[in-house]
């Protein structure tokens, strides 16, 4: 059985609902009914589930039980009961939104406030629920931060409920937006649906990490998420490369591989020339053992 995965914020993850009979596509904004309330999200993708696994709440159910729960564990939802889509949303519901200036008033007032608390957190963007009944202020800190009594004066001064959400510094990025080292804008704030983990192995197999951590992260500080692009081509040619260390013929004479160029896919043997106290050579050898050049 198809269910949808909706989102309500860019930074926060997607949840599961059921189709509950309409007929959506990718990018249909839609009523639900959550946990804390109303929420308008949009469709961002579609996933299949066993009907015998899981359970189905109807519209009009008042359980309590979990069900909002994120798209990613769509493969272990037993014991969990998805919430149905309540409607496709329309004009009216639309207009309902908070606008981008109202959203900025809300988030510098937040900022003053915080002030006056002198704690070590950055708000960088503020939700507001369909029903107008919470707010949600995303914020950045290097750890854990008490803000206890921050949500206390914020809930006088909004007069509403207020959820603190700490981010992560890419999702920063993905809400702020930026122009990236390619010219064009930021992969995680137009396409990128999920920022998939990065890490300095990726860089090294690409033969990029020598470049210095500055030209291959991001505005985020963090590795460049489209070094994970060509990671599985890299991965594959990688797969024909004998490893680092391993013992080759090349032409008659025995050497070692001591380095990969993955995208040529040629590898780097080290002979000894005259001997064991001979002097050491490096030759960059294709897969068919073609030379190609020699280092001293």
């Amino acid at each position: 059985m198809k269910i949808a995965q909706v989102k309500f914020i860019s930074w926060d993850k997607e949840y599961n609902f059921s189709l509950n009979g309409l007929d959506l596509v990718l990018g249909d904004k839609v009523i639900v009914k959550t946990e804390l309330g109303m929420e308008m999200g949009e469709i961002c993708g579609f996933a299949e589930v066993d009907p015998e696994k899981v359970r189905f709440e109807d519209i009009g159910a008042e359980t309590t039980t979990s069900a909002d729960f994120s798209a990613e564990t769509a493969d272990s939802l037993t014991d969990k009961a998805i919430k149905p889509i309540l409607r496709k949303a329309g004009a009216h519901d639309i207009e309902k939104t908070v606008s981008a200036k109202e959203k900025r008033e809300a988030l510098e007032a937040c900022r003053k406030i915080k002030s006056r608390f002198n704690l070590p957190m950055k708000f960088v963007d503020a939700h507001f629920s369909y029903d107008g009944t919470r707010i949600t202020f995303a914020f950045i800190a290097d750890g854990r931060v008490d803000f206890r009594e921050l949500v206390k004066e914020l809930t006088r001064s909004f007069g509403k409920s207020i959820r603190l959400q700490q981010i992560g510094i890419r999702d920063e990025a993905k809400i702020m937006g930026d122009i990236g080292h390619c010219g064009k804008c930021l992969c995680c704030r137009g396409h990128l649906r999920q920022l998939e983990s990065i890490n300095s192995e990726m860089a090294e197999m690409q033969d990029c990490s020598h470049r210095g951590s500055d030209r291959i992260s991001g505005i985020c500080g963090r590795l460049m998420c489209c070094l994970a692009y060509e990671q599985k081509g890299y991965e594959e040619l990688a797969k024909r490369l004998p490893p680092i260390g391993a013992k080759v013929n090349v032409d008659g004479k025995r050497g070692i591989v001591v380095g990969h160029h993955t995208l040529k896919e040629s590898v780097d043997v080290q002979f000894t020339e005259g001997g064991e106290n001979g002097e050491k050579v490096v030759v960059e050898v294709d897969l068919n053992r073609h030379s190609k050049k020699a280092k001293k």
